[in-house]
């Protein structure tokens, strides 16, 4: 198991390194260096002036030696005006040159300067991640007991009704994309025109004009059912559907083995033969969707956040590619990266606890 591990994490890395590689890259590309050139000086920069501008902030230099300047692993750029002033990578305002260290990226923890919210990348990502994180941890809470329950009643009787209307509902909430399922949802419960609020009421069964809130701003400073419920039933809808299926096909396979048939002939109710027997086999592979749920997550937060104006790592993304925030979008790829490898990993170590018989090569 070390050695898996070890191995493992040698080829999270490289992936790390080639796939962060590969967005720098993308948003370092000349039209965008320019439109950053001009967005920060001025949009009547002749192209001498840009070509200038992108000189003296270190962006002139070869894509892989400002990748590893970027990375921490090489020293980082310096310009010196006419003044005499000299301002860097690793220089601060307040900072004295000769004192200044030399590696300053990635690695030492530097992710640069935010150009759209005028902070440091990193702590501007920890703000809006711990929002995001609030949201994907309710999103799990909802999501991942109420598909395995639905598969696993699906797949205990194969073909029945119960099967049946479970599989018909799963198929219809995986069909429906997030930007569909969450204005169905401000228009049903939001809205104080349409839907269920106004006739709710008009019956005195709610005293505001909307059952829930249409925004998720609110959700900043205070979390509550009422500002963060249609953003957690938005994400979350899509990816029941999912799980579910995933569930019940599991489910249906491991109750038809042999052990399952014997085990009913001698007499075992049951219910104790889908709780101890099957259920646990029949979860090997919803685990794996489960865990590849949080990599989705980000993608889904997204839209939900955008929807609800919910300024957490899906907004922030959206802002910073709408503004060109080259900074503020490979903190974004790095933390995308790093939760997509990190969650591959747990799911290949769940195998074995899930299943002994599992053997790592």
């Amino acid at each position: 198991m070390l050695k898996f591990i070890l191995r493992r994490l040698g080829v999270m890395a490289l992936t790390a390194l080639v796939l962060t590689f590969v967005v720098f890259y993308l948003t370092n590309l000349p039209p965008n260096l320019e439109k950053l050139a001009r967005s920060e000086g001025s949009v009547r920069m002749t192209d001498e002036a840009v070509a200038a501008w992108i000189a003296q902030n270190g962006f002139a230099d070869p894509v892989v030696h400002r990748y590893g300047q970027w990375l921490g692993v090489v020293q980082g750029w310096t310009y010196t005006d006419e003044k005499g002033v000299t301002r860097g990578r690793c220089i601060g305002q307040n900072d004295d040159p000769a004192t200044a260290p030399h590696y300053c990226g990635v690695l030492q923890g530097n992710w640069g300067w935010s150009t759209v919210f005028k902070h440091p990348v990193l702590e501007e990502l920890g703000t809006h991640l711990g929002a995001t994180a609030w949201l994907m941890l309710w999103v799990m809470i909802v999501m991942v007991p109420t598909s395995l329950v639905i598969g696993v009643l699906a797949g205990m009787r194969e073909g029945s009704r119960t099967d049946r209307v479970l599989s018909t509902a799963s198929i219809a909430s995986t069909a429906t994309p997030e930007y569909v399922s969450g204005v169905i949802f401000v228009a049903l419960l939001a809205s104080p025109m349409t839907g269920l609020s106004p006739l709710l009421n008009e019956w005195g069964v709610i005293s505001s004009k909307t059952l829930f809130q249409g925004t998720a701003t609110s959700a900043m400073d205070g979390i509550t059912f009422w500002n963060f419920g249609l953003p957690v039933m938005t994400i979350a809808l899509y990816g029941i559907g999912y799980i579910a299926r995933m569930t019940r096909a599991s489910m249906t396979e491991v109750m038809t083995q042999q052990y399952i048939r014997t085990a009913r002939l001698k007499g075992v109710r049951f219910r104790d033969v889908v709780l101890r027997h099957a259920l646990r086999n029949a979860l090997i592979a919803p685990f794996t969707v489960i865990m590849l749920q949080f990599p989705w997550l980000l993608n889904g937060v997204v839209v939900a956040e955008t929807l609800f104006n919910y300024k957490g790592f899906g907004w922030t993304l959206v802002t910073a590619a709408g503004n060109n925030d080259i900074e503020m979008l490979l903190g974004c790829s790095v933390v995308a990266v790093f939760v997509v490898l990190v969650t591959q990993l747990i799911s290949d170590i769940g195998y074995v606890f899930l299943n002994p018989r599992i053997r790592l090569s």
